[in-house]
């Protein structure tokens, strides 16, 4: 059973690592590149993640103030579950919310 829907496993491996392929997050998350390449997509089009082109490759820049659900009357931000997700290996921290 996974408690987490693929698109939050997407949003982790990038924050762990920002210039990840494709390839990387699928086998990160366990899918398929085409269902990454489609979810990274509506990742990107709902706002949560912006792509950069740096020569063959992509980066990714998460937008970790933006909120996970807009019916909330107390939001959680997408940092916030994040936060939750990763550990910083140096540190055993999480990413602080500008970083992510």
């Amino acid at each position: 059973m996974r408690l987490l829907t693929n698109a939050a496993q997407v949003l982790a491996c990038v924050a762990r690592d920002p210039g990840a392929r494709l390839r990387d997050i699928a086998q990160c998350v366990g899918i398929t590149e085409r269902a990454t390449h489609r979810i990274v997509c509506e990742l990107e089009a709902a706002g949560y993640l912006t792509r950069h082109r740096e020569g063959a490759r992509n980066t990714y820049e998460l937008h970790p103030d933006l909120p996970l659900d807009d019916d909330s009357d107390r939001p959680v931000h997408i940092g916030d579950l994040l936060r939750l997700l990763i550990e910083d290996s140096e540190g055993g921290h999480a990413p602080e919310r500008s970083v992510a």
